[in-house]
């Protein structure tokens, strides 16, 4: 495929911006996709779902490293949620040409509207770690609740770091920061499993995908490092940021 160099300067930009945005708080989705249906207006919706993915991919894969190198999350758990999303993924990568999106998006603008609302009133929320939980419960939440995301994630996207956060912050009681680093985790499988479903039915432009790539590996970097210096508190703030503006996003293509 052939494209203008003002393209995919654009298109460079975009990408290094969403994976600076991801790698803090996740909401990537939010900037990367729309660019490309914007610089590439008469490509399949299918293609750009799964190029989407590549660049999403490389850099939360990024992401995840800069955490690890500075924080230890809680491996079991992000294993035990990884594996659900990789297979929730890939289904729902699987069905993504099958089902109407404009279905989905009221139930998602509810759900991201709440998500905002106890997050920003829940003054303290993931600010330090407060487990309610025992541990197989835990385990068990974060498997089922990697499955049902993952799922949601292959087929549709756009505020899947949300829910994780939500999930790992609000019900099982870590810290954002903590959060931010499993979600990364899980949200590499969940990329993974779309990336070899989309591959599989040729609906990747690996080109594109790699070139932004890249340049979502140089914003991931540098945001999960802000991230790491600023803790759960710049987290949980750029958080709700990306949050209300998936609200706004989605609420406009609902309505």
């Amino acid at each position: 495929m052939e494209i203008s160099l003002t393209v995919l300067i654009f298109l460079l930009l975009a990408s290094t911006f969403a994976g600076f945005i991801d790698s803090i708080a996740g909401g990537g989705g939010l900037i990367q996709l729309p660019s490309l249906l914007v610089a590439l207006p008469n490509t399949p919706t299918a293609q750009l779902l799964g190029t989407n993915k590549v660049p999403s991919f490389l850099g939360t894969t990024s992401a995840t490293l800069s955490y690890l190198r500075r924080l230890r999350p809680d491996f079991k758990l992000a294993f035990f949620m990884a594996v659900p999303a990789f297979i929730g993924s890939a289904l729902g990568a699987n069905t993504a040409t099958r089902i109407p999106k404009d279905a989905f998006r009221p139930i998602i603008l509810i759900l991201l509207i709440f998500v905002a609302l106890y997050t920003w009133k829940k003054k303290e929320l993931g600010l330090v770690e407060n487990f309610t939980y025992a541990r197989h419960h835990q385990l068990m939440i974060g498997g089922l609740a990697g499955l049902v995301i993952g799922f949601y994630d292959g087929i549709f996207g756009p505020g899947t770091g949300s829910f994780l956060m939500l999930i790992l912050v609000a019900s099982l009681g870590y810290a954002f920061i903590t959060a931010s680093a499993i979600a990364k985790v899980v949200n590499v499988a969940t990329n993974v499993g779309a990336i070899l479903v989309f591959g599989i039915h040729g609906a990747v432009i690996w080109q594109i995908g790699i070139i932004m790539g890249v340049a979502n590996i140089s914003g991931a970097i540098i945001g999960s490092r802000l991230a790491i210096k600023g803790g759960s508190t710049l987290v949980r703030k750029v958080f709700l940021i990306v949050t209300v503006a998936l609200i706004i996003k989605v609420g406009i293509a609902t309505f």
